[in-house]
């Protein structure tokens, strides 16, 4: 039986979580919503507060995921995060917006610091 794409999602969201938590981050949101947009997964990777956006294809065949965080999604990322940030008090951390992608159920790519957002 085929999956869905929301299944296919969130069992990327489940896998992503438990690479970070191998590569020693820890995990202080998932799925946080604000107004602005929905960040997947806010993590700790040393003293950097990391905002995770992941990605998932049944296969290439339907376009890079990586692709999809296009100027747009960046910038609700982005916006989102302003609102995690604001409401924590932690407008002194450093920061940086990673992008996890899935295909095929498994994970292909982790790019740390995959864009900037100065507004």
């Amino acid at each position: 039986m085929r999956r869905t794409s929301v299944e296919r999602g969130r069992e990327a969201e489940r896998s992503a979580v438990r690479l970070l938590r191998r590569k020693g981050f820890r995990i202080l949101a998932r799925n946080y919503r604000t107004p602005q947009g929905e960040i997947d997964i806010i993590a700790r990777d040393g003293e950097s507060i990391v905002f995770v956006e992941v990605k998932a294809r049944s296969r290439l065949g339907h376009g890079d995921p990586l692709e999809v965080v296009d100027r747009k999604k960046r910038r609700r990322i982005a916006k989102a995060a302003s609102h995690y940030i604001a409401r924590f008090g932690l407008e002194d951390r450093e920061c940086r917006f990673d992008v996890l992608t899935f295909v095929g159920g498994k994970a292909a790519e982790h790019v740390e610091g995959a864009f900037e957002y100065n507004g």
